[in-house]
């Protein structure tokens, strides 16, 4: 994990990468609790069976499933010690390139498009997200996730 001691510290650092998550294993439990959480039990994510003779021959994770844990990629990928609270703002733009088999493992990389300073001596930022599956050169998702940060 990176560390970076300040807000400002990664004003410089626009265009750069901030670092890369740890792996985290996206397995049949936490789909189904995904599921349960936002009602959407539609068989390629629930139903093991069928989805073995979907169109992708396993059951997949939901594409939000892999949007929710921005916040634990981002956990392991870096820390502001000088920031003790941060609330999400709002995403850019999403987009979910390829389906996320059940039991594969995913970790994301975190590049800062933009630093802006805002109230209370925050600063308002925007990364880039991007998930990578293990094994696979194309990301299965990329996000523009906008983060206000505050010491």
């Amino acid at each position: 994990m990176k560390s970076y001691e300040t807000l400002a510290d990664l004003q410089p650092l626009v265009g750069e990468s901030l670092g890369a998550s740890d792996w985290i294993v996206i397995d049949q439990a936490r789909i189904n609790i995904f599921a349960d959480a936002t009602g959407d039990h539609q068989w390629i994510h629930v139903d093991p069976e069928r989805a073995a003779k979907g169109p992708f021959g396993a059951p997949i994770a939901h594409g939000f499933l892999t949007l929710s844990l921005l916040p634990v990629f981002m956990g392991t990928a870096f820390e502001i010690r000088g920031s003790t609270m941060g609330v999400n703002y709002g995403l850019n733009k999403v987009r979910f390139m390829r389906p996320v088999p059940v039991n594969s493992r995913l970790r994301a990389h975190f590049k800062l498009l933009s630093w802006e300073a805002i109230e209370n001596n925050g600063a308002q930022m925007i990364y880039e997200m991007s998930v990578e599956l293990e094994g696979t050169a194309k990301p299965v998702c990329v996000a523009e996730s906008i983060v206000r940060r505050f010491p």
